[in-house]
C-alpha cells in the first residue's frame, strides 16, 4: 500500500537518513532536521487531539522535557489535526492534573499534519490500524541527522517514557565510549567491550587481571563502570 511508504519508496529505517520536511507547528515553522542539527531528536506521533491516551502522554513529555533538555535532546510531536484544534488541546492541557502532573505547559513544538504527508513520509499511517490516524510512533535521530531508533506504538497503548529516555542514555553511552549496552542497562551499569577481532585478543582478554574488565567467555567481556561520588 503506497500510503505506507516515503518518497524514496520505503519506510525509513534505523541508520537512514531522517527525510526532510518543512512544517508548521505550535511553536512556529520548523526546517527537519536541519533545524536540529547537532542535537539529538524524538520525534513522535499521536492518534489524535483531546483523546485521553494522547493527552497522559503529553502531559509526561511535557514534565520530562527539562530532562531531555539536559541530554541535548529535543522533542517535536505530530499530529494529522491542525494547528487551532493542537494550540486549543494544549491549552486544555495546562489545565488538567493528572498523577503528580499538574499545569503542565507544552513548550516543544506540535506540527500540523493536516494532509498526512509527513505521517506517510515517516510510516506513521497504517492501514492495519487506520486510514486517518497516525500510530504511535517514535523516531530517535542523532545530531547528524541519523535515524538511530524506531519504535511502533498501537493507537490503545500509551507509550513507556523510562524506556525512550534510557534508550536515548544508551545510545549516547555507546557512541562516546565505542561500547555496547546489555539487556536493562542504566546508567552506571557495566557495559560491553566490542568483541574480540583475534584468537591472541581473546586469549589476553580471558587472562587479564584488569580490575576495570571481566569475560564470560571470549566473546563477551564487560567493563565496569566507575561510580559517581
Amino acid at each position: 500500500m503506497e500510503e505506507q511508504y516515503n518518497t524514496q519508496g520505503r519506510m525509513p529505517l534505523i541508520g537512514d537518513k531522517a527525510p526532510a520536511f518543512h512544517a508548521v507547528t505550535t511553536q512556529g515553522e520548523i526546517n527537519f532536521p536541519e533545524d536540529y542539527k547537532g542535537k539529538w531528536v524524538i520525534l513522535f506521533s499521536h492518534p489524535a487531539d483531546f483523546t485521553p491516551v494522547c493527552t497522559t502522554e503529553f502531559m509526561t513529555f511535557a514534565s520530562m522535557a527539562g530532562e531531555f533538555e539536559a541530554m541535548n535532546t529535543q522533542l517535536v510531536g505530530l499530529s494529522v489535526d491542525s494547528l487551532y484544534a493542537h494550540i486549543a488541546w494544549l491549552r486544555r492541557i495546562q489545565e488538567l492534573e493528572w498523577k503528580d502532573k499538574k499545569h503542565v505547559e507544552v513548550k516543544f513544538p506540535l506540527i500540523e499534519d493536516i494532509r498526512m504527508d509527513i505521517a506517510r513520509q515517516y510510516g506513521m499511517i497504517q492501514p492495519g490500524q487506520s486510514n486517518t490516524q497516525a500510530v504511535r510512533a517514535v523516531f530517535v535521530i542523532d545530531p547528524e541527522g541519523k535515524i538511530r531508533l524506531i519504535l511502533y506504538y498501537p493507537l490503545s497503548t500509551g507509550r513507556n517514557f523510562d524506556e525512550i529516555k534510557r534508550v536515548i542514555q544508551a545510545l549516547q553511552k555507546a557512541d562516546a565510549d565505542a561500547v555496547a549496552t546489555p539487556a536493562d542497562w542504566r546508567p552506571g551499569d557495566d557495559v560491553i567491550v566490542p568483541t574480540a577481532g583475534s584468537c591472541g585478543v581473546a586469549k589476553e582478554r580471558m587472562a587479564s587481571t584488569d580490575e576495570d574488565q571481566y569475560c564470560l567467555d571470549w566473546f563477551m567481556c564487560f567493563r565496569r563502570e566507575k561510580k559517581e561520588g
